[in-house]
């Protein structure tokens, strides 16, 4: 059949002679396909063997946890051939996470200094020596670094060191500026609302701290650009009723105070006291009082037992205060409470009975102040006061409102 004229064929035989033509050519498809993998493999093993051996030797030595050794092999190799710019930043990145600042600069400057590097190899050489200079703490150098960087690939992240810079050095409007350049609770060097807040928040305490009408009409813009990002966020409502409290506005001050109470009364306990002081102001300790123990039986906050304490010691004496202490401890243990009732009791003692007390606060201070301290969340920095930025990590609210023994508790 195949040996008929073209022109005598059905279209049966011709359908069927190419399905045999496809048969006989999907073998030699195959077959080029492994010659250009063959080829391309013997390509790659050529490669590999012009790169130097002290190459791989500071490979092995990286994966094999060997940092000093891996340092001095990828060294022989940039001076043998000192155009390797891949191991220039190899070695500076290893310079600096050993903490030899000062020699990961020099690599990254020398490879700046060049002038046949490309524009993506600069930029990411100015990136690294930023690096370098912010694990230096040479701020100003970092930002000035990072700050070449406002368009290209590392753009963002160096954004991102820029506002890490502002906030180290407190530059609140920079930060903020820098902060809106940046996508908002994105990826990657992104920077969350609630940081934001807390930069204008900082503005509104700086011009709270001064004490005059214009301070306070600035610190009033702060708390409002703060609020327009975070309508029901607690620091905005405490700063609003500690700016009203400055005007001279009690019953605002109380109005931004319940409203957080309601909304948010774990973080109400940073302002009790103030807002128990200013309800006493207005003659109304009784209620408040009435108020702030129901809402201590139902939260049991060390902060709130604090208060009421100093409160029952100031309107009933030492005595009026001990009976309510020993009572509410009975329902809510705090070693930290008893430490202070203890301090109480001392002052109403007399003879041995005051030296046992004051053996017993001896032992039991050491492990109170312990539990009194607040702690991050993310490095477990502690900390006496409550700071909206832990001081260990410079994470925001990353502290709890509550003392390290109610952490414990749950």
């Amino acid at each position: 059949m195949l040996l008929r004229p073209w022109a005598s064929r059905s279209a049966a035989v011709v359908a069927l002679e190419f399905d045999l033509l496809w048969l006989l050519a999907l073998p030699l498809f195959f077959g080029l396909g492994w010659l250009a993998a063959r080829h391309e493999s013997a390509a790659g093993r050529v490669g590999q063997g012009e790169l130097p051996a002290g190459y791989f030797r500071g490979l092995n030595f990286l994966l094999s946890e060997q940092p000093d050794r891996a340092i001095d092999a990828f060294i022989d190799v940039v001076r043998v051939d000192p155009e390797t710019v891949e191991l220039h930043f190899a070695l500076g990145k290893l310079f600096r996470q050993r903490g030899e600042n000062d020699r990961a600069i020099r690599v990254h400057q020398s490879l700046l200094d060049r002038t046949d590097l490309d524009l993506k190899a600069r930029e990411q050489a100015l990136f690294e020596l930023g690096l370098d200079f912010l694990k230096a703490g040479l701020l100003d150098r970092a930002d000035h670094a990072f700050g070449q960087l406002e368009s290209g690939s590392w753009s963002e992240q160096a954004l991102g060191h820029r506002l890490e810079i502002a906030e180290l050095v407190r530059d609140w409007p920079l930060a903020i500026s820098l902060a809106s350049q940046l996508p908002v609770d994105g990826a990657g060097a992104g920077v969350s609302k609630r940081a934001i807040i807390h930069f204008h928040c900082e503005l509104a305490a700086k011009a709270l701290a001064a004490g005059d009408a214009a301070s306070h009409a600035l610190a009033g813009r702060h708390l409002s650009e703060a609020l327009a990002l975070g309508p029901d966020h607690p620091r905005v409502s405490l700063m609003q009723a500690e700016l009203a409290m400055a005007r001279g506005e009690s019953e605002a001050a109380l109005s931004a105070w319940e409203a957080m109470r309601a909304r948010q009364p774990e973080w109400f306990v940073l302002g009790a006291r103030a807002w128990l002081q200013t309800n006493q102001r207005l003659g109304r300790l009784p209620d408040a009082l009435g108020s702030l123990e129901a809402q201590f039986e139902s939260q049991r906050s060390i902060d709130l037992f604090l208060v009421l304490l100093e409160a029952r010691l100031e309107q009933e004496g030492p005595q009026g205060a001990v009976e309510w202490g020993r009572a509410a401890l009975g329902r809510a243990p705090s070693l930290v409470g008893l430490d202070r009732l203890l301090d109480i009791e001392l002052g109403l003692a007399d003879g041995p009975h005051r030296d046992e007390l004051a053996l017993t606060r001896g032992l039991l201070r050491a492990q109170a102040q312990r539990q009194s301290r607040y702690v991050c969340a993310h490095c477990g920095f502690k900390a006496r006061q409550y700071s909206w930025q832990c001081p260990g990590c410079s994470r925001w609210e990353s502290c709890a409102p509550q003392r390290a023994e109610e952490l414990e508790r749950v």
